[in-house]
């Protein structure tokens, strides 16, 4: 739950008695409930009128996308991450026996150019 063990989940317990009391805790807990299923509600809210205000177009439109964090997963790491998984077919080593695609070329020589390219 939210990331906390076992001690941490009894230390808040044994602050929250000590806090509200044995008499109060229930009172304290019903109240934080509500506040929880209020907050949901209004954040489930404002998540449908922005949806429905941006149109159909943005209908996969996840307001955690607008985290940092996420967006650069999203936006950069995964194409980076694409790019880096698939070689082009310029770099893979050719067949053994086949001609090779270019020659090197010998020292001060110069590369083809060609002048209606440019």
């Amino acid at each position: 739950m939210f990331g906390l063990g076992w001690m941490e989940v009894g230390a808040l317990v044994v602050i929250a008695l000590l806090v509200f009391g044995p008499d109060k805790l229930p009172q304290a807990a019903s109240q934080a409930g509500k506040t929880l299923r209020n907050l949901r509600r209004m954040a489930t809210s404002a998540r449908d009128d922005l949806r429905a205000g941006l149109g159909p177009e943005f209908s996969d439109f996840d307001p955690a996308d607008l985290n940092p964090k996420n967006f650069v997963r999203k936006h950069l790491l995964e194409d980076a991450e694409e790019a880096w998984n698939s070689t082009p077919a310029a770099l893979e080593p050719a067949p053994v026996g086949a001609s090779e695609p270019y020659s090197e070329l010998g020292y001060g020589e110069l590369p083809p150019y060609d002048s209606e390219a440019t």
